[in-house]
């Protein structure tokens, strides 16, 4: 199968393109015509992108100049569900960083583009072991905690959220130790919210808020290829990974509105909102990244509708205690180019849920959580972070999944975050 040569271009296009759409072709393929700073340059390129695949171009050949930022642009608005290892890179000395960085986008976006049929609670785990491994050989090992075991062990948020799945929840915990030192200090523990459907529970969504819900293990997805990539890319520490994996559905075994469910730490919390989920299940994640003594806990996961409305759906939300280490990831973000923003935390965000029957609720009884919403989920899994959340960031997802395709981005997930995890692994 041919490819379409596509190149840059500093010149305007022709006078029959539009300027909005800058894109031209002539007898050597396709010109994409890029001006101004970088980021306008990027947006350009991304529209570009867009509009070949809306022209069903099966295959590319990117071809001259082409900077390390230019052709992960293109390949991120070009790569599509359908079509994906359609792009030769050029021939320069990015070729074999693109392509680490590419695979591990691929593997994001595969796995929250699943059915939630195809992907149950264990798959997800399995799936995601099973690719840390071939990437990282006898330096990963792993144990599940599946069904009835996360009871028996204290881990109720993922139990009771799960349970109510012919399907049983599971938490992943995933060691990469490449010194093989049984007593290597872990350098930096991740989190990930593994919801691989979400009905809401008894607190039900629509029909057309619960479509996209196989988008809602994310988190899950994101963490792991943000490992798997720093695993590509030479990382030497140490660091585990706990992946929350649940269905959260409707039946006689469902946990409900008005349960009240006793941490590992102690901590009671009511259940006011069964669709607050997410906190619950990462809240077991967090208490676990605390106890490996990691001087770094990352968490990611598709958590609040409220991020989504404060940041839209080209930036993730970044939220710490720590606000050093908040700035400190905004910076591996910028650098990155994955656009990313804080949002408010402060530790009297963990007061904003009260209950009269428990130490907290895991949300408001109002729709979205009420004002403040993501700050006040934040606030919530502050209270299971050790050290007073120094060393913590929290990352949600507003920017994970695209419904249908937009000017910049194909529809599904689009595996934003993988690059500023895998950084702070490195620089860890």
């Amino acid at each position: 199968m041919s490819h379409l040569s596509v190149r840059l271009s500093i010149e305007k296009p022709n006078s029959q393109w539009s300027a909005k759409a800058p894109l031209s072709f002539d007898g050597n393929g396709a010109v994409i015509h890029v001006a101004g700073q970088e980021q306008e340059q990027l947006r350009a390129i991304r529209k570009a992108a867009r509009l070949l695949d809306g022209m069903a171009v099966e295959r590319v050949q990117l071809q001259g100049q082409w900077q390390l930022e230019q052709q992960w642009a293109f390949a991120s608005s070009y790569t599509t569900p359908k079509r994906i290892n359609a792009i030769t890179w050029c021939e320069d000395e990015n070729q074999a960083k693109l392509e680490k960085m590419y695979q591990a986008m691929l593997f994001t976006r595969a796995l929250i583009n699943r059915t939630p049929e195809e992907l149950s609670p264990q798959k997800l785990a399995d799936e995601a072991q099973q690719w840390l491994q071939t990437l990282g050989g006898k330096a990963v090992t792993a144990t599940q905690i599946i069904g009835e075991q996360l009871q028996e062990k204290g881990w109720v948020g993922i139990y009771q959220v799960g349970r109510g799945s012919d399907r049983p929840p599971v938490m992943l915990e995933l060691d990469y130790n490449p010194s093989g030192d049984a007593n290597a200090p872990v350098a930096a523990a991740l989190v990930g919210k593994g919801i691989t459907f979400d009905s809401g529970g008894y607190s039900i969504k629509t029909s057309e808020g619960m479509l996209t819900m196989k988008c809602d293990m994310g988190g899950a997805a994101t963490v792991t290829g943000g490992l798997g990539l720093a695993i590509s890319q030479g990382l030497n520490k140490r660091v585990k990974l706990f992946l929350c994996c649940a269905e959260n559905l409707i039946s006689g075994h469902a946990y409900k509105l008005g349960d009240i469910l006793t941490y590992k730490n102690g901590l009671k919390v009511e259940i006011v909102n069964t669709d607050a989920e997410g906190r619950l299940v990462l809240a077991d994640g967090l208490m676990a990244a605390g106890e490996t003594g990691a001087p770094l806990i990352i968490d990611a996961a598709t958590l609040t509708g409220a991020a989504v409305m404060a940041v839209g759906s080209e930036y993730n939300a970044l939220f710490g205690l720590d606000k050093a280490l908040q700035q400190q990831f905004l910076s591996y973000a910028s650098e990155e180019r994955e656009p990313a923003w804080p949002l408010p935390l402060e530790v009297w965000h963990q007061e904003q849920c009260p209950s009269p029957y428990a130490d907290t609720a895991n949300s408001r009884p109002v729709k979205g959580g009420g004002a403040g919403g993501a700050s006040n989920a934040a606030g919530f899994l502050s209270r299971f972070v050790p050290n007073q959340g120094q060393g913590w960031v929290h990352m949600d997802l507003a920017a994970a999944f695209n419904n249908t395709a937009t000017p910049l981005m194909p529809a599904g997930a689009t595996a934003q975050g993988i690059r500023t995890i895998a950084k702070a692994l490195l620089q860890a």
